[in-house]
């Protein structure tokens, strides 16, 4: 069972027509009709709301749809997969290539000419998208975003929408004439690339989209050699009243740490971790959201965990000193022992 017989089949149960699912999905009656008749193949659900709202309006365990068109999804990658990959429209290329800065334009176009949709031509456009469909994807519920895009591009907002689904869908073997009118062309203004390197830059329209200037840049690095775990860390572990509290992510922060040339022991590492969770070594983010206009603690109640904090991490250390100075009697006292023991006369 496939997208289009679910929603088919639904739709007859409840006696509804095609133009009343289109109108709870917010798409238009031309974009369900090509879904179920299979002319188009049904979006990402992690792209697209369409599915929630449908299973809403057809009463559909939620999630029914969503999973199918994925499993359809899959099922046509498949195919394509065998498929060599065809090169890009010419009006998609020149456009790419008209966007491109000046003093780069005639290098870029000679390579894209010499290897067409080679290397660079393929990490040009897939950056490209990127950029373009990460505005998409953000805007999307967006209703004045997508009705400034309409009004520029000449569409309704529904077709909009329509659109907007596609495009989220397309990929770098699969930029369409209409990607490149709705989105690349109104959204991008320019971009540049060092040949040398490869880095890019994306100017984007400042009315469409928020982050005028986007930059990648691809360097290599030389990979860092596993490094062992300091022995005074390890005993920090075993030592459960060191340690018997520290959270993952504290214990990772302390393995992280790294010391030239000296060792470290046990009590250094819970000192840092009575460092760590001291909220007098750090600043406090200001508030946000819901809380931020509740009432601020007051410097008492401030002072209440650091205190704390240090009279524990005191009283520890005390106690290991105090074990310390134990277990070192008890070594003298057994010498004793074992001397007195010892005949006279021998050595």
């Amino acid at each position: 069972m496939d997208v289009c017989l679910v929603i088919r089949q639904r739709l007859e149960e409840l006696h509804l027509e095609q133009r009343d699912l289109a109108a709870a999905a917010n798409v238009t009656d031309s974009y369900i009709s090509q879904l179920l008749t299979r002319k188009k193949l049904p979006p990402a659900s992690n792209r697209t709301d369409i599915y929630a709202r449908m299973e809403k309006f057809l009463k559909l365990p939620r999630g029914k749809i969503s999973k199918l068109a994925d499993h359809e999804r899959k099922e046509e990658l498949k195919k394509h997969l065998v498929e060599p990959p065809t090169p890009l429209l010419k009006e998609v290329r020149e456009l790419i290539l008209s966007k491109c800065a000046p003093d780069k334009e005639r290098q870029v176009r000679a390579i894209f000419e010499k290897q067409p949709f080679g290397e660079l031509e393929r990490l040009v456009i897939q950056k490209l998208l990127d950029v373009v469909k990460n505005v998409a994807r953000e805007e999307l519920e967006s209703e004045n975003w997508l009705r400034l895009v309409a009004r520029l591009v000449g569409r309704s907002y529904e077709h909009m929408r329509v659109i907007v689904l596609e495009f989220l869908d397309t990929d770098v073997f699969n930029v369409s004439v209409q990607d490149c009118d709705s989105f690349l062309d109104p959204l991008i203004e320019s971009w540049n690339i060092d040949l040398g390197t490869f880095a890019m830059e994306v100017v984007l329209n400042r009315r469409l989209a928020p982050g005028h200037l986007k930059k990648f840049e691809f360097v290599e690095r030389e990979a860092e050699p596993p490094r062992e775990e300091e022995p005074g860390f390890k005993r920090f572990l075993r030592d459960r009243v060191l340690s018997g509290d520290a959270l993952e992510e504290e214990i990772a922060f302390l393995k992280r740490l790294k010391f030239n040339g000296k060792r470290p022991t046990p009590l250094y590492y819970y000192h840092e971790l009575q460092n760590l969770r001291d909220p007098l070594h750090f600043r406090s983010p200001l508030p946000q959201g819901p809380h931020a206009g509740m009432p601020r603690q007051s410097k008492a109640e401030r002072s209440v965990a650091p205190m704390h904090k240090r009279t524990e991490a005191k009283s520890v250390e005390k106690q290991l000193q105090f074990d310390g100075r134990k277990k070192a009697m008890q070594r003298w006292a057994e010498n004793k022992r074992s001397r007195s023991k010892k005949p006279k006369g021998s050595k």
